[in-house]
């Protein structure tokens, strides 16, 4: 072999490969906030970033007391122990739907749960299909290891059900998984029962499996109801990805879990894989796994409510006013904790992307939102839900100054119904370290 000359230590291709849509997109960004108005962040991902949702006490106690008991410190089988696979067994269980903990594999977050199901499924060349918009973290994880993404729409005026016409057409021999987001990050969106069966008809036919992505699961409405997708079908392999760090607002824990829906028993090989794969990071936190038995079975209901009070609250006061405001279109949400809003481009002539919007939202109102961009759909905007409601509420009124001074009137304005809905085409291109003032959360 010929001597090296000198140091050439490229990255990998995985490496290279590994590209977040939303970092991308908000590293070119141009952040320049109104120096006489406080920064209002209606883009961070994190329910714990503005210090008024917290956990609840027993949440809290429960680790602390698995720190002092001095039983917890070392490693834990790799894909989780006994007791706390027990218990998330028993969290997802319901009378009709019953979960073993032979089913559970506990990994460290969510994002790691689907990193997982979409590796111990597909291979390079293979595809699977997700939502659009969606969570651009499926493109992420897939795409680093050469496994191709197929979107099926949600359409915002069937309340972000997905097309389901389009979800069968873009099935092929290749593809390996349908990803279904549910309650949905970005649209908020809850699935009703019958919806979720014809996504497990079109399912059951083509011989697909499903990665359910239901970190957000209970995170509704009370007029909305959640179901787990596997509960409904006694056909369709699924494999749920969950954890605590949505619904239990302690993100930074790390604790995630797959729970495996097998009744016909066609997923003993991939059951193989997730145990392969869990090895590769020897187990999750053994002081929450520890804590979880606690966690999930002694957080009281009134916690959640609370929590669920407080996003509603401001979910109604962001689409009360911003449906008072020409140029936009809300679309009330039914759970999770965000809203999309649709911008009417053609009324804005300054401008010509949803992120030359955003961009000046920040400039001349301190007001930052995720351009609809960063899930594949232009001329929208995510917002949060989770800020205090006086945030809320004076965000509100800054957006509807801005779009006053940049509203251009029509002799045929068009109908709210008109509000323009674009599919967009994110090329790749390598990403740098997001700025903290445009936090996203992983999960």
């Amino acid at each position: 072999m010929k001597p090296r000359s000198g140091w050439h230590v490229p990255m990998s291709d995985i490496a290279r490969n590994t590209i977040n849509p939303i970092r991308r997109i908000v590293d070119t960004i141009e952040l320049n906030p109104h120096p006489d108005k406080q920064m209002i962040a209606l883009s961070i991902g994190d329910p714990t970033v503005f210090g008024n949702l917290e956990p609840a006490k027993v949440v809290v106690d429960a680790v602390v007391e698995a720190v002092q008991a001095i039983k917890f410190n070392g490693y834990a089988p790799s894909s989780g122990t006994a007791t706390a696979k027990e218990a998330i067994a028993q969290y997802t269980s319901t009378p009709e739907f019953r979960v073993s903990a032979k089913d559970v594999y506990i990994c460290s977050g969510c994002s790691s749960a689907l990193e997982a199901c979409i590796t111990v499924l597909a291979n390079a060349g293979d595809n699977i299909l997700v939502p659009r918009p969606g969570f651009p973290l499926y493109q992420t994880l897939a795409h680093c290891i050469g496994i191709q993404t197929k979107f099926y729409d949600l359409l915002p005026e069937r309340g972000w059900e997905a097309d389901l016409e389009m979800l069968d057409a873009q099935i092929d021999s290749g593809t390996r998984a349908i990803v279904v987001n549910n309650p949905s990050n970005p649209c908020g969106s809850v699935f009703g029962k019958e919806h979720l069966r014809r996504i497990l008809e079109i399912a059951a036919r083509r011989r697909v499996p499903i990665i359910a992505d239901e970190i957000y699961n209970h995170f509704v409405f009370p007029e909305s109801e959640f179901y787990y997708i596997a509960s409904l079908t006694d056909e369709v392999p699924v494999l749920s990805c969950s954890g605590l760090t949505k619904r239990f607002l302690v993100p930074g824990w790390r604790m995630g879990w797959i729970t495996v829906h097998d009744q016909n028993h066609v997923l003993k090989d991939v059951r193989v894989g997730l145990q392969n794969l869990s090895t590769r990071t020897i187990g999750a936190n053994t002081l929450v796994q520890a804590a979880l038995p606690t966690i999930l079975s002694g957080t009281p209901a009134e916690f959640f409510s609370a929590t669920l009070q407080l996003v509603q609250a401001n979910a109604e006061i962001a689409f009360k006013r911003l449906s008072e405001i020409k140029g936009l279109k809300p679309v009330m949400p039914s759970g999770a904790m965000y809203m999309m809003v649709g911008i009417d481009m053609a009324r804005l002539p300054e401008f010509e992307t949803d992120l030359q919007v955003v961009e000046a939202m920040v400039t001349e109102q301190s007001v930052f939102c995720l351009p609809g961009k960063c899930f594949d759909l232009a001329n929208y905007v995510r917002l949060v839900l989770t800020v205090p409601q006086q945030f809320m509420h004076e965000a509100c009124e800054r957006l509807a100054q801005f779009f006053a001074d940049h509203y251009v009137e029509s002799d045929a304005d068009p109908s709210a119904e008109d509000v323009a809905v674009g599919r967009a085409d994110l090329e790749p291109a390598v990403t740098s370290d997001v700025r903290r003032v445009a936090g996203v959360g992983a999960d």
